[in-house]
């Protein structure tokens, strides 16, 4: 479907969804445990909805009622067969935690996850007894997974290191990652040993990676309340920055989610940001242009980027150069938008340079890619013209309610089936 933004400031309250992140996180966490877990569940996305139809391949026991979603580890299965959807982060959590768990499976994707990065989890797995035929999608994957040595890059996408953080302590002996080199996206490592805390699960951090013991089992609290989601909440504070007045409730303050840095970048971009109890209010000011790192915070990357594009000037986001491997080319996707909306741009691959100003609107595709769609919904409402996106259904990957929120805030849109 596509939409048309017409120009409009957005104002209000709107409240966090539940973090993609930990959500995943504490679903996977929930199907090692012989524990029941309990989550709340209104509108998963379909990344949410990915991980659950995984877990239950692999013998979970879930159920979903009553706006609740309770999960206890099951009987293992002999084979499986995974369809990941779209969602890389179901993909490499559950390929280590397959192979721990001896199961026989056959994992499948869309889009661009066949394509996406997985060489070097698949060639730590291999060295300690994994048999995996293929190199990306469609892969299968036998047991056999032992203890030991993993060496990872740092570099290539922190959820490798989280997909091992998960396996490892449900293997006989202690293992060692060690990272070969600096971990970028280290926020969302810390939310996992913030889960395997929760459920019992020790790991040792070492200066150059983490010593897992074996032997471990999984212990489930119970209720498990997910946080607020800051990468979805940035869309609405850069809307705010934006010449609106935007509130986004239900966050907390002092969440490892690295996203939560989009209150330093709209702030040093000069918009007013305010935090008060769970909530976070940005208020739309001239903007000038700043310079930013994204290097751990790479999904704030295209919402930043389009918001700069307002901003009268030269800014500077470096660590740019991990974009390319996301649900599109984020990196030649900004600079096509950018060009779309007016806006001129130029990368050398790892830093991107963006000529601010006045964007007149355009009309642009969505690069089947949520955060792309949602960036460009934000930059269309403050647009002289507005902004028409082709394939703004690519929002229900991670916030299928994204337009009624946006319309809820006074946003204006049209709809062409």
């Amino acid at each position: 479907m596509n939409v048309t933004i017409r120009p409009g400031a957005l104002r209000g309250s709107v409240r966090a969804i539940p973090a993609k992140a930990d959500v995943q996180r504490l679903l996977i966490a929930a199907a090692l445990s012989e524990q029941e877990s309990r989550l709340p569940w209104k509108d998963p996305s379909a990344d949410m909805r990915a991980t659950l139809r995984c877990l239950r391949a692999l013998g979970a026991e879930i159920t979903e009622e009553d706006g609740f979603c309770t999960v206890r580890a099951g009987k293992r299965p002999k084979n499986a067969e995974l369809d990941c959807g779209e969602s890389g982060a179901t993909l490499r959590f559950l390929l280590p935690v397959t192979a721990a768990l001896g199961v026989h499976a056959r994992l499948t994707g869309q889009g661009r996850l066949p394509s996406r990065p997985q060489g070097p989890l698949l060639e730590a797995l291999r060295k300690n007894g994994c048999r995996a035929e293929g190199e990306g999608l469609p892969l299968t994957l036998d047991g056999g997974l032992h203890s030991g040595e993993y060496s990872i890059p740092g570099s290539v996408s922190s959820q490798f290191v989280t997909g091992l953080l998960f396996a490892l302590p449900l293997l006989e002996g202690d293992s060692r990652i060690t990272l070969t080199s600096p971990l970028e996206s280290a926020p969302y490592v810390e939310m996992t040993l913030s889960t395997l805390t929760r459920f019992g699960v020790r790991v040792e951090r070492l200066e150059d990676g983490y010593l897992v013991p074996g032997g471990q089992s999984y212990k489930s609290p119970g209720t498990l309340v997910p946080e607020g989601d800051w990468s979805a909440a940035a869309f609405w504070l850069c809307a705010g920055a934006l010449g609106g007045d935007v509130e986004v409730t239900g966050l907390n303050m002092d969440s490892a989610q690295g996203d939560k840095a989009v209150l330093t970048c709209l702030a040093a971009m000069g918009a007013q940001v305010e935090t008060h109890g769970d909530a976070a209010r940005c208020r739309g000011l001239a903007l000038r242009p700043a310079q930013m790192d994204i290097r751990q915070t790479p999904d704030l990357g295209p919402v930043l980027a389009l918001t700069a594009a307002f901003a009268q000037g030269e800014t500077r986001m470096d660590g740019v150069r991990r974009l390319r491997f996301k649900e599109s080319d984020r990196l030649a996707a900004i600079q096509e938008a950018l060009k779309h909306i007016g806006v001129r741009s130029e990368t050398d691959g790892e830093t991107l340079f963006i000529h601010g100003g006045a964007p007149q609107g355009g009309r642009s595709g969505g690069f089947n890619d949520h955060r792309m769609v949602m960036s460009l919904a934000v930059a269309g409402s403050a647009s002289r013209d507005g902004v028409s996106i082709e394939g703004a259904e690519a929002i229900n990957k991670t916030y299928p309610d994204f337009f009624k929120e946006f319309e809820r805030l006074g946003g204006k849109l049209e709809w062409d089936a």
